[in-house]
């Protein structure tokens, strides 16, 4: 027992001189404690992990001067070896990078946009992928997968690096902080839901910003309206209600089976209640005794026409395979717009024929071609 309270120093001494499974003792328990230590090590970066600020201009304050990236912990299990965790494994990567100097991002991106030199991206792009993460990290409660995140940013930290200009005195991070939000953002409001919520402009501002403006609203003691909510995020009433409704009402499958459970009921589903594509019988006679004579109708209108006339009504309206009015212009030596105001002189005709023939029946507008 002598021999496991020796210094390191004496045991490498004495090694020798005891036997060899002493040796491999001693050797499991320092094993152990450097085990211990870098456990502890672990824990420490993931409590400070949450301690990550980002300037308001989006720029990344610690990561000029250092390396302050939050350091994501490797997932123990009791009894168990360490698992690989592939974020870790990524920051690990990421440190094999060193940071650039301002006169060295200024170099590099001079020599990519004077020789394009893939080279210098590929150095400046490096240099800034802790940025990626740091920015991401930002978003972990949006999306489960940080990796996720990263690889978007990654897209949009590209893109800065392809369009930084270096001669407007503005750093590199400063700038693709604002890319690789964009890009993180945009994938989050693609992947929220199965079905895309957030579609035009307004929808978009509404999805990331309804919420935080309706509590603020309450907390300065205001009822958050519609019409409230619609003014403060400059969109209209419709688009809050809409954007309200599709947020609040979860995503409902059309295969999931509805009914009371019976026998009957319980194999139904939402797509068995969906219209056929297909008309009834009755519709689809009637659908066609009406194109029917409507085709006799426009066979008799265009023998009332006379030379061009009939050919522009007769090539773009009764063939199978209509010409374009470029096509008529070049055969008659005429321009497409004189071609489209002969088209529009029969057109007017054709209206007031049909009107006189079928009433109301036929809407002469929707007949137009492009």
């Amino acid at each position: 027992m002598a021999g496991k309270s020796r210094t390191k120093k004496s045991k490498v001494i004495d090694v020798g001189d005891r036997p060899a499974e002493d040796a491999d003792a001693d050797d499991g328990d320092e094993a152990s404690e450097d085990k211990e230590e870098k456990d502890e090590g672990l824990d420490t970066d993931l409590a400070n992990a949450g301690a990550i600020d980002v300037g308001e201009d989006g720029h990344d304050e610690a990561h000029d001067g250092g390396d302050d990236v939050p350091r994501v912990p490797v997932k123990r299990e009791a009894g168990s070896l360490a698992r690989r965790d592939p974020l870790a494994a990524y920051m690990s990567e990421t440190r094999r990078y060193p940071l650039l100097t301002p006169e060295e991002e200024h170099d590099l991106a001079v020599r990519l946009v004077e020789q394009q030199d893939t080279a210098a991206a590929r150095r400046l792009i490096e240099a800034n992928l802790r940025l990626v993460v740091k920015i991401a990290y930002e978003y972990r409660r949006a999306h489960r997968n940080l990796l996720d995140l990263v690889q978007e940013g990654n897209i949009g930290l590209i893109q800065a690096v392809g369009k930084f200009d270096p001669y407007r005195g503005v750093k590199l991070s400063s700038y693709a902080a604002f890319w690789i939000r964009a890009y993180i953002l945009k994938f989050i409001l693609n992947n929220w839901r199965l079905v895309k919520i957030g579609t035009t402009q307004a929808q978009r501002k509404l999805f990331f910003n309804l919420r935080k403006e309706r509590e603020k609203l309450e907390q300065l003691g205001f009822q958050p309206t519609s019409a409230l909510l619609a003014e403060k995020l400059d969109v209209s009433e419709k688009d809050v209600i809409e954007m309200e409704r599709r947020l609040a009402a979860p995503e409902a499958s059309l295969d999931a089976p509805i009914g009371s459970g019976g026998d009957d009921d319980g194999a139904r589903t939402r797509l068995d209640f969906l219209p056929s594509e297909e008309d009834r019988p009755d519709r689809a006679v009637a659908n066609n005794e009406f194109a029917q004579l409507l085709r006799a109708k426009l066979e008799a209108f265009a023998q009332t026409l006379e030379g061009r006339e009939q050919t522009i009504f007769r090539e773009r309206w009764l063939a199978e395979d209509p010409l374009t009015l470029q096509e008529l212009g070049d055969r008659y030596n005429i321009s497409r717009e004189r071609a489209r105001q002969l088209e529009k002189r029969v057109l007017d005709r054709l209206k007031k024929y049909l009107e006189a023939e079928m009433g109301t029946a036929i809407d002469i507008e929707t007949l137009t071609r492009d």
